[in-house]
């Protein structure tokens, strides 16, 4: 209980208010997964705003050890299940670095048409509920529409639409079919028309920019600060990307721009620069996968490597997934199955600045912020 009362004020002699206690979540649909938030408010301004998370956990590191390293795969695709592609590649790297091997280059530039074309599907998704959240229904049904485009192409090469298990140690489960390369390209020319018509019903309509300007400011000191990584920390101005910085599969073959925030629309690391920068990607993906689908070389999709390895050695293996640096710290012992499997995620991290960012916004605000940092929970809690 607080006294608020003022003695300045005749009328607030005596009045005792307290901070009001509610909970957002499980269940909350702008909470983007099973996450609760215990929100103390005094009227709308937030106070605290505790993130309880655990909803959604599946031991994933604990079963890892009672699996061989090829069985992994299937787990680290429930992580963050809208990019599972992007999971299973950062697994995969780490066990052949494990092994000492590289995959062909047909498998690496598969690797990467496919990782891109996730990237974009992760995003469209992230920006259509991002808009659904601010209030707008049209944007989320277009590029839910055009979402649509990548998943079929994913069940063409892979037959799965959600959790592919189809980046494997040495390469890739199967090679591309006859004709998706062309369903590809095709699917290249018809997004950028679509992501410039999404822009103007979204990413510069008045109200949703007066949503999210100049709310949820993450400076880039602070950012660096919590550890944030990918386009959260690119929306906080700083100039980093591991596909350039730390290039793996290929990526330093391929020319692409490196988007960071801006003072456009209102200041660096604010809710919008994070959103955008996330449109800007998917401009950037589609000149990648135009890079990869015309350098394809021919040869095999995948490498002669044992199908039961048994690698000794301790390996961390970071890569640049939608969300930010996703990283796989394996120690082996020389058995089939790996001793120890831990994977840092950048959703875990962004998830653990709501406290901190949330106190003194406003309520509708909370709902802003947390849709900019774009996390997905199976991935906090794997």
């Amino acid at each position: 209980m607080q006294d608020f009362t003022s003695p300045q004020n005749e009328e607030t002699v005596g009045l005792k208010t307290e901070e009001l206690t509610i909970n957002m979540g499980p269940q909350h649909p702008s909470t983007h997964g099973v996450l609760r938030l215990q929100i103390h408010s005094d009227g709308e301004v937030i106070r605290a705003a505790y993130p309880d998370i655990g909803y959604l956990h599946r031991c994933f590191e604990k079963h890892s050890e009672s699996r061989e390293y090829v069985q992994v795969i299937p787990f680290t695709d429930r992580m963050d299940y809208i990019a599972a592609m992007s999971q299973e590649l950062g697994y995969v790297l780490a066990v052949e670095k494990l092994l000492g091997f590289e995959a062909p280059e047909r498998a690496q530039g598969i690797r990467v048409i496919v990782c891109e074309l996730q990237r974009i599907a992760s995003h469209l998704l992230a920006v259509a509920t991002y808009g659904l959240d601010m209030g707008g229904f049209a944007p989320f049904i277009n590029a839910f529409r055009d979402r649509e485009h990548v998943l079929r192409l994913f069940e063409e090469i892979c037959g799965a639409r959600l959790l592919y298990n189809y980046i494997r140690p040495g390469g890739v489960s199967r090679d591309l079919s006859p004709g998706v390369l062309d369903k590809i390209k095709d699917f290249v020319k018809y997004l950028k028309p679509c992501l410039d018509e999404f822009n103007e019903l979204l990413t510069y309509n008045s109200i949703f920019v007066s949503r999210t300007t100049n709310v949820g400011i993450v400076t880039g000191e602070a950012a660096i600060s919590y550890g944030f990584s990918g386009p959260n920390l690119r929306g906080s101005g700083i100039d980093v990307d591991i596909r350039r910085d730390a290039p793996y599969s290929g990526y330093d073959k391929y020319e692409f721009d490196v988007c960071v925030g801006l003072a456009e629309r209102g200041t660096v690391g604010d809710c919008w620069n994070r959103y955008f920068v996330r449109v800007k990607e998917m401009y950037q993906s589609l000149r990648i996968i135009s890079q990869a689908v015309e350098a394809l070389p021919a040869g095999d999709a995948m490498g002669k490597v044992a199908k039961s390895p048994k690698p000794v050695g301790e390996i961390y293996m970071e890569t640049e997934c939608p969300r930010g640096n996703l990283g796989y710290h394996i120690v082996a012992d020389g058995s089939k199955k790996p001793w120890r499997v831990k994977a840092k995620s950048p959703c875990f991290i962004a998830t653990s600045s709501l406290d901190e960012m949330c106190r003194g916004m406003m309520i509708a605000d909370v709902v802003s912020y947390l849709g900019s940092i774009d996390i997905v929970l199976g991935e906090v809690d794997r």
